[in-house]
């Protein structure tokens, strides 16, 4: 068992031999959802005020609406979320590279069989190259759906991992 491996189960052990939370609904208490970046540097708990039982918080690179769109179909349409509150970040990794470049690592690194197989699936990594815009873009995506209900309120945010503040960009 890997280091990681013996950390989940030594954690995993502690949190529920105090664990009192097991009745909590299913849906969101609060009836909404957080899409945020998968950067380590992010604690979307503590950093937006979500309690265990709140929200949704779905996270991937960059925080792409593209990306999640499948999950937040799930949260509105099976467990009846009514807001979206999309969240980007400074520093992001999404701002150093462009597909180009990310095809070409997984060419160097993981063989042409991946290359080939990336390209098949027209396999986009959605970099992008300026955080606000890139909120503003993610959040019109959303709102340009028929996926998404016009009724849904959607905010766009950028959290400052240099400071732990987060501003409205839209």
């Amino acid at each position: 068992m890997s280091e990681i491996q013996k950390n989940v189960e030594a954690a995993s052990e502690k949190y529920s031999s105090g664990f009192t939370k097991g009745h909590l609904a299913l849906p969101p208490a609060k009836k909404y959802l957080v899409l945020t970046c998968m950067d380590a540097r992010i604690d979307p708990a503590q950093a937006f005020g979500i309690e265990l039982g709140d929200a949704h918080v779905i996270r991937n690179a960059g925080a792409s609406a593209q990306d999640a769109l499948r999950s937040i179909v799930i949260s509105q349409q099976l467990l009846g979320t009514q807001e979206i509150v999309l969240v980007k970040h400074t520093g992001c990794g999404m701002l150093t590279f462009t597909n180009e470049d990310a095809y070409a690592l997984v060419d160097k690194n993981l063989g042409p069989d991946a290359t080939a197989e990336a390209k098949s699936r027209n396999l986009d990594f959605l970099p992008f190259p300026e955080v606000d815009s890139a909120v503003e873009s993610d959040v019109k995506y959303i709102k340009a759906t028929k996926l998404v209900p016009d009724s849904v309120a959607i905010s766009g945010w950028v959290y400052h991992v240099e400071s732990g503040k987060t501003s409205r960009v839209v």
